[in-house]
């Protein structure tokens, strides 16, 4: 038997495994992940709600299933975590905001909690965030700011800092995030973690508090590709809750994942993608692109535009979404948040209908690219998390606000609903830096086979993140 503390630690796949052969229990597993979090979260502030409760019983109850000779599921005494912005029965569905502790509680789990759960997995509690999800950095006013676990006076980033957070920490092997314009790419980056953008309406989103309509994504974090293949092979399917969710049966990705990447044609963005960034987020592009051979590169068409499209329509979108909580409760909201989404109300609906129509034109020019290449590399992020309350930062010479800039490379892809897989570069010194593997629409499952052959080779890893 391992110890228990061992077990905390263990990957999701290694507790499925364990508690399938009877050699752990799921009570002893979630214990050791509540314990975990109650000595290490206070520093870190990755939970807004432990369900320590409702944690056990789950526990239990695959424990007696065992026992009476059912089969677990593969995720099966797996401890996972969600994003506030996740329904949680029983629990008012925050999004990270003051005014949304009003709201009743939730009647029961997103779909997608649901289908963790059907797979075993045992949802331990919800996860700190930015207000509304209009945040890259992981602080919040209302909540607390949620720190790296990696060097707790730096950003986590956002808006699923939480979800990072836990992750790297070691408090959950597993969380669930939402990525409108880089909020699961980000945190990933920083804080040093693997995390999964799917196709825009690949996975659910029914029973999760919106910010953009047309940008929202759900996906997994996680320390291993094996246990984000994992996670996102449950997460799959079609739900006609979700108006947006295809209708596409699942693609598992897990029995491919070791394919390797021999014959894959592999290039680097260029162009915007290769510039304004520190020279640290481009010697991350470039030693992922050597360990794959990858020696091509491709220009991405009007990225620059499609960022400032993607500005537009998250402002007005947001800003329609709000319109009623910023009329009579302004006051309520954290100012940095409450004025974009004034400024988005006060769009002009041409400046929208544009950036629609760029929208189209864009994706049709970027699918282009997949006809001669089957997987891009980008930078995640233009830097290394920035120190907490820190809000300027110099890029290409220039002094930048960080909260709209950290998305630099992160909003043109999921401006057109790409699939993106986030690895974790650990350079000799310092923090991890971040590289994005894109991949056609659908393809989740090479994105992830690149990722996990960078991962076999040594060159991307997610550690445990050290701390008393």
């Amino acid at each position: 038997m391992v110890d228990s503390q061992d077990w905390s630690l263990a990957p999701a796949a290694g507790i499925a495994a364990g508690v399938a052969s009877g050699a752990v229990g799921a009570r002893e597993v979630v214990s050791a992940a509540l314990a975990r979090i109650a000595r290490i979260d206070p520093a870190v502030h990755s939970f807004t709600d432990v369900l320590a409760g409702r944690a056990l019983a789950r526990a239990d109850a695959l424990d007696a299933a065992r026992a009476r000779g059912e089969e677990a599921g593969p995720l099966c005494g797996v401890p996972f975590a969600v994003k506030n912005l996740f329904d949680v029965a029983g629990l008012p569905t925050r999004a990270g905001a003051r005014i949304n502790r009003d709201r009743a509680p939730a009647g029961r789990d997103a779909a997608l909690i649901r289908r963790l759960e059907a797979a075993g997995g045992v949802l331990v509690g919800a996860l700190n965030m930015g207000e509304y999800a209009y945040d890259f950095t992981g602080e919040n006013i209302h909540d607390g700011d949620t720190h790296n676990p990696h060097d707790l006076t730096r950003m986590a980033g956002g808006s699923s800092g939480g979800s990072g957070a836990a992750v790297a920490a070691g408090l959950v092997p597993l969380a669930l995030a939402s990525d409108t314009n880089g909020s699961i790419r980000v945190p990933a980056a920083f804080c040093g973690c693997f995390g999964l953008k799917p196709t825009y309406g690949r996975t659910s989103r029914a029973g999760s508090f919106p910010f953009v309509g047309s940008l929202d994504h759900l996906g997994p974090m996680a320390r291993s590709v094996a246990d984000l293949a994992l996670a996102y092979d449950a997460m799959q399917g079609p739900d006609a809750d979700d108006p947006a969710c295809a209708r596409r049966p699942p693609d598992p990705a897990g029995p491919g994942l070791d394919g390797g990447v021999a014959g894959l044609r592999i290039a680097v963005a260029g162009g915007h993608f290769a510039g304004s960034g520190e020279p640290e987020a481009f010697a991350a592009v470039a030693r992922v692109a050597d360990a794959l051979g990858a020696r091509a590169t491709v220009e991405v068409p009007e990225a620059v535009r499609a960022r400032a499209a993607a500005y537009l329509i998250s402002a007005a979108e947001g800003a329609a979404l709000h319109l009623d909580r910023l009329r009579h409760r302004a006051a309520e909201f954290d100012p940095a948040v409450r004025d974009r989404l004034l400024a988005g109300a006060m769009l002009p609906a041409v400046f929208i209908e544009r950036a629609q129509r760029f929208r189209r034109w864009y994706r049709a020019a970027v699918l282009e690219l997949f006809r001669d290449v089957d997987v891009i590399l980008a930078p995640a992020t233009p830097c290394r998390a920035p120190r907490g309350g820190q809000t300027t930062f110099v890029l290409g010479g220039v002094t930048l606000p960080i909260r709209p800039n950290i998305g630099l490379y992160t909003q043109p892809i999921s401006f057109i609903g790409l699939p993106v897989v986030a690895v974790p570069v650990w350079p000799d010194d310092g923090l991890p830096l971040g590289v994005q593997v894109i991949a056609a629409p659908w393809r989740e499952a090479l994105a992830l086979r690149v990722a996990r052959h960078l991962e076999r080779e040594g060159v991307v890893r997610a550690p445990v993140a050290r701390l008393p």
